[in-house]
């Protein structure tokens, strides 16, 4: 969901809502996280999490994989490529906003 053209191009509502911005930082970081992980480290319930984390799937932001470790089901969360590219153009247009870019 892009703005239209403007000192702002690039950036993307459905990122900007702060828990989503802060999911795609942390995911910005890495390959991949646990879902319990990004949970830990936002401080947010599971059901929070994962109601961000559908809308960012639903945009093609982020994928999820499951696995079976230790006799439990574990969810691992990563950016798309889509989601990377959107995430970086995302901050690009906020440090635009403020006169860093």
């Amino acid at each position: 969901m892009k703005t239209e053209e403007g000192p702002a191009d690039g950036f993307d509502a459905t990122i900007h809502a702060p828990n989503r911005l802060r999911i795609c930082a942390l995911l910005d970081r890495v390959q991949e996280a646990e879902f319990a992980v990004v949970q830990e480290r936002l401080g947010v319930s599971a059901s929070v999490l994962s109601k961000h984390v559908s809308v960012l799937m639903d945009a093609g932001y982020v994928k999820q994989n499951k696995a079976v470790r230790d006799t439990r089901q574990r969810v691992w969360l990563s950016l798309t490529r889509s989601g990377r590219a959107a995430y970086r153009d995302h901050i690009a247009a906020l440090r635009a906003i403020v006169g860093e870019g």
